[in-house]
């Protein structure tokens, strides 16, 4: 992993980057941190930077010339990569373990651009970065303690970099949760005694404890995480049922009418904001629109999910071939002769983490086996991890990324899951 900082401050970003862990694994040769002084491309004899901004108003503006000779000259060196250029900005999707682990799988060079005064020309922006990242909803003087946030929190998932990936595996954010608590030595401390079940030393209690223990603090410490994590097991979710006192709901479903769109175009609302606050780009741009799901309805597709006849949610079921499945980055399980597949999966805020999405689900495929077809697909967002750990719950295999050729999403990215009868 090669990461090349874009900052008019390599002397305040050096001394961190190259210290501890992350120092020594550069020294290994498993990562390559760079501080890039973005004065040095300047095409004046002032190595100016930054000028006032059209329209008026306080402070300077970065310019873009600097910038772009900056970025030029960083992948000219870097050569051809799977490459990530990303502005520090406070205007960006909210950064977490997700992002990391995403930016670590995906990709060998991150460019991070480092702006500072009162931004940076917007110019630049559109043509030359491909994503805006924030650490949180507040401001800081410039985009260097991000750009070292986010490089520590890749660089330590390369391999070889920690000994052991369990050594993150288990950390908190890693897969929805707060981590466990810790203890050590001495077994009493200030009238404190570790937990009877960790000095028992039976694995399997002590596993069950630790992921009981997680519900526990995230449910009391992230309150928008426990919401939006969707339990694993049949075990989690009693876990989760009792911690919750919300016993699983019985529903009712039928194939929707027109006269539903609009509790669909409800559902569907509600669904577009629960993305837009878990920071994921899908659903962004009024999609799915009334048309739409008036064309799935037309189509006999859609399915009406109730509970006690109010509307609860809505999935889509297609036999037919899915063009923008035709082409992905990866490979299929089945040669798609037969295939079912699964759209717009939403549920309202009221009937989240109430088995509804399991139930949907169980009706598309219990439908698609009936008819004949040998597998279902389904695609999602990849920073919808919510989605992603249903799926991967249920058995569907990630097979790839495809881009919806069709869509007017501004981001179009979307994973290709699979499960096959």
């Amino acid at each position: 992993m090669r990461i090349d900082i874009l900052t008019l401050f390599p002397e305040a970003v050096r001394p961190m980057m190259d210290a501890s862990i992350l120092g020594r694994a550069a020294k290994k040769g498993l990562i390559e941190i760079n501080c890039i002084q973005i004065r040095d491309f300047t095409d004046n004899k002032q190595q100016q930077v930054d000028d006032y901004p059209y329209g008026g108003g306080w402070g300077c503006v970065m310019m873009a010339q600097p910038l772009k000779a900056c970025l030029d000259w960083v992948t000219e060196q870097a050569g051809p990569a799977k490459r990530r250029v990303i502005y520090m900005s406070p205007q960006g999707a909210r950064f977490d373990q997700g992002h990391a682990r995403r930016l670590v799988s995906e990709y060998d060079h991150l460019v991070l651009v480092c702006g500072h005064y009162e931004g940076v020309d917007e110019r630049f922006i559109e043509k030359c970065c491909d994503e805006e990242l924030s650490l949180g909803d507040f401001v800081l003087t410039g985009g260097e303690i991000p750009a070292m946030a986010i490089a520590d929190s890749v660089c330590r998932m390369v391999p070889g970099v920690l000994s052991d990936p369990e050594c993150y595996m288990g950390e908190s954010h890693w897969d929805g949760l707060l981590e466990y608590p810790q203890y050590t030595r001495p077994e009493t401390w200030e009238g404190l005694t570790v937990p009877e079940v960790l000095r028992q030393g039976v694995h399997k209690d002590i596993q069950a404890w630790r992921r009981e223990q997680q519900l526990i603090r995230t449910q009391a410490r992230r309150p928008d995480m426990f919401a939006a994590y969707a339990p694993r097991t049949a075990e989690e979710q009693l876990i989760v049922d009792r911690l919750t006192g919300r016993e699983k709901l019985t529903y009712d479903c039928r194939p929707a009418a027109a006269e539903d769109v609009d509790d669909l175009a409800a559902i569907a609302a509600q669904a577009s904001e629960y993305l837009r606050q878990c920071g994921v780009d899908q659903w962004q741009d009024g999609f799915p629109d009334r048309e739409t799901l008036l064309e799935d309805v037309a189509a006999g597709g859609c399915w009406l999910f109730t509970h006690d006849g109010a509307a609860a949610g809505m999935i889509c079921l297609y036999t037919r071939p899915e063009p923008d499945y035709d082409v992905i980055d990866g490979v299929w399980r089945t040669d798609g002769t037969a295939y079912a597949t699964i759209h717009r999966a939403a549920v309202k805020a009221a009937y989240r983490g109430r088995g509804l999405a399991d139930e949907m689900f169980q009706l598309c495929e219990d439908l698609a086996l009936g008819r004949g077809y040998g597998s279902v697909r389904v695609d999602t967002h990849p920073d919808n991890r919510v989605m992603r750990r249903l799926l991967e719950r249920r058995g569907y295999a990630l097979c790839g990324q495809i881009t919806l050729a069709r869509s007017t999403e501004s981001d179009r990215r979307r994973l290709g899951y699979e499960k096959v009868f």
